[in-house]
C-alpha cells in the first residue's frame, strides 16, 4: 500500500477521534445522583426515589374534609400535594403541585417567593367543591436539600394557617366597600393610563400585541392588562388581570404580593400565541389610591423586566 493511500485511511480515523474528543469535552457533567434520605430529612417527610432517578415527596391533605358535587372526596383521589426533584448537572430542579384553600394562598405564595421558588400556575381542579380547593404549582433550581427545605417552608406556611383556624375562611375579612364616588382622574394619574367610568366602576385598560395563527392580535382579542375599581375613594375593591410573557410572570406576582394584593389565578388564555402569554388575576380592598399605587408598582416591575 502506497503512502498516499495510508494517509487517506488514517486521516479519517484521526478526524473521528478529534470530533469524539470535542463532543466529550462539550458534553455537560454527568448528572448527580440524588439522595432520597437527605431530601426527605430536609423536607421533613419521607422521600422515595422513582425508577427514572427522580426523588418525590408527598403530603396528603387529610386535615380538611372536602366534598365535590356532594361526595366526600378521598385525599388519594386528587387532594395530594407533591414535589419532585430531578438531577440537573451537579444541582437539581424541583417541580410541584400544592393543594391550597383560599385563605392559604397568600401565605403559601409569600413563603415560596421568600425561599426563591417560582409560581408557575394557580387554578382549580374541581367544580362544586366545598370548601373550594385550588392548586399552586411551584418550581425552582438549586441544591436538592435546599430546595426540599424551601418546599417544606411552603407547606409549613399552609399548616400554620390551618393551625390558627381549623376550617378555611369564607372571606379575606375587613370592611366591605359600598358604592360611592371614585376620582377616576386621580387613579389615572397614579397609574399613568386613562380611566374610563361605567356604572360607577373606574377601569384602566392597556392593550398588548401578539400573533396567533399567522395573524396579528391585540387588545380587542383579549390581550389586555386591566384594573377595575369599585366602591369609593375611601374604601374600594380592585380586581383585574395582567398579561405577561414568561419572563415577566415572577416580577409581576412578587410586586402584587409586596403591595398586599391577592393573586387569585395564574394560567394561560390562549394556545399557539407568539410570544406565549400568561395571565394572572388579582383582588384587593383598601383606599382607591393605595390600590392604584400597588397596581402601578406591578406595572413598573413588568416594564423593568421587559426593558432588560
Amino acid at each position: 500500500m502506497n503512502t498516499r493511500v495510508m494517509h487517506m485511511l488514517v486521516r479519517p480515523l484521526w478526524t473521528l477521534f478529534a470530533i469524539a474528543g470535542l463532543a466529550i469535552a462539550a458534553a455537560p457533567a454527568f448528572a448527580a445522583t440524588l439522595d432520597p434520605a437527605a431530601i426527605g430529612n430536609a423536607a421533613g417527610v419521607q422521600a422515595k426515589q422513582q425508577d427514572d432517578g427522580v426523588v418525590k415527596i408527598n403530603w396528603s391533605r387529610t386535615d380538611v374534609p372536602v366534598t365535590v358535587d356532594g361526595m366526600r372526596l378521598p385525599p388519594a383521589a386528587g387532594l395530594g400535594s407533591w414535589a419532585a426533584f430531578a438531577p440537573m448537572g451537579d444541582q437539581a430542579m424541583v417541580m410541584g403541585d400544592t393543594v391550597v384553600f383560599q385563605d392559604e394562598v397568600d401565605a403559601a405564595m409569600d413563603a415560596a417567593f421568600a425561599h426563591g421558588l417560582k409560581l408557575t400556575a394557580l387554578h382549580n381542579h374541581f367544580f362544586f367543591d366545598q370548601p373550594k380547593a385550588y392548586f399552586m404549582h411551584i418550581a425552582g433550581e438549586g441544591q436538592p436539600q435546599v430546595l426540599a427545605a424551601d418546599v417544606k417552608a411552603v407547606w409549613d406556611a399552609i399548616k400554620a394557617v390551618r393551625a390558627a383556624r381549623a376550617q378555611p375562611a369564607d372571606g379575606f375579612g375587613g370592611a366591605t366597600p359600598t358604592a360611592g364616588a371614585l376620582d377616576a382622574d386621580a387613579l389615572a394619574k397614579i397609574v399613568g393610563h386613562k380611566a374610563e367610568v361605567n356604572g360607577g366602576v373606574a377601569k384602566i385598560t392597556m392593550g398588548r400585541n401578539g400573533r396567533m395563527h399567522g395573524q396579528s392580535v391585540g387588545a380587542s382579542m383579549g390581550l389586555t392588562t386591566w384594573a377595575a375599581f369599585s366602591g369609593n375613594d375611601a374604601l374600594a375593591a380592585m380586581d383585574g388581570d395582567f398579561i405577561m410573557t414568561a419572563a415577566e410572570v415572577q416580577p409581576v406576582l412578587r410586586a402584587l404580593r409586596q403591595s398586599g394584593i391577592h393573586v387569585v389565578a395564574l394560567h394561560n388564555h390562549m394556545m399557539g400565541d407568539t410570544p406565549a402569554f400568561y395571565f394572572t388575576h388579582f383582588w384587593s380592598k383598601g383606599p382607591a389610591a393605595t390600590l392604584a399605587r400597588g397596581f402601578r408598582a406591578a406595572l413598573d416591575a413588568q416594564a423593568d423586566t421587559a426593558a432588560h
